[in-house]
């Protein structure tokens, strides 16, 4: 019995890498240092790139003009290569009405389905020139609206790197990977990703995170993991429940 359940545990126990804002101008330095660590133990981390990067604060870093090599450099090493929005402007605002009711600058919300279909497709575009197959996504800033949803959805992509809950769910035939923290934490019981921003780390940060990752290498999985044990039972379905509801509030009063 006692093995029954450490096995289920686990099971579903772990933590995906998601890094943020991969672009063409970003810290270099510090992302050529997590290569490396990831490298030694084998990692495969989700890497958000922008395909048309615009951003004004990313734009401040230097350009690496062999950014696509690096790119199909990773891919070739089994890295899960995901869209992170498409030019990563934030021209909307939602007011916590978008699905997670998160609030805040976006890049998508509000903006009608038609116009949301246009830049995923001008993002996907970019992608399948290089011969990249984008198969997740996850939003600027993680809002996302309906007309979001429906158009990833008819773009073939069925994969959000969002979300709350311990563990990856279906929702509107998409799956969710939960995303809960803004730092590497990994907990005792579930499976999440989480959001690394290098480009607002120093090598102080850098030296924390190599720690974080020396001691918790074994349980580090990746995408296709995920998608292999994503499957919905009642535990889950409580527990996600529980925690969604609590962290919606949380934000909606924040």
């Amino acid at each position: 019995m006692l093995n029954s359940i450490k096995k289920i545990t686990t099971k579903n126990t772990g933590l995906l890498i998601r890094m943020d804002d991969i672009a063409e101008n970003m810290n270099w330095h510090l992302m050529d240092k997590c290569e490396l660590l990831f490298d030694k133990y084998q990692i495969k981390p989700l890497l958000g790139v922008i395909p048309k990067n615009r951003d004004p604060e990313l734009l401040k870093f230097n350009k690496n003009n062999e950014f696509w090599k690096r790119v199909m450099g990773w891919k070739n090493k089994g890295w899960e290569i995901t869209m992170h929005g498409c030019n990563h402007l934030y021209t909307q605002k939602s007011d916590k009405n978008d699905i997670f009711n998160y609030g805040g600058n976006s890049e998508f919300y509000g903006l009608n389905y038609h116009t949301q279909l246009e830049k995923i497709k001008i993002g996907l575009e970019v992608f399948k020139k290089r011969e990249v197959k984008i198969r997740s996504f996850f939003a600027p800033n993680h809002i996302y609206d309906a007309n979001t949803l429906a158009a990833l959805k008819n773009s073939g992509i069925k994969i959000i790197i969002d979300g709350y809950g311990l563990f990856p769910y279906y929702r509107d035939e998409i799956l969710f990977v939960p995303q809960l923290f803004y730092k590497e934490i990994f907990l005792p019981f579930g499976i999440q990703s989480t959001q690394i921003h290098i480009n607002y780390w120093n090598d102080d940060y850098f030296k924390n995170f190599e720690i974080f990752i020396n001691r918790n290498y074994k349980k580090i999985i990746n995408l296709d993991y995920i998608i292999s044990i994503a499957r919905p039972n009642l535990l889950k379905n409580l527990a996600n429940f529980c925690v969604e509801k609590v962290l919606k509030t949380v934000r909606f009063f924040r």
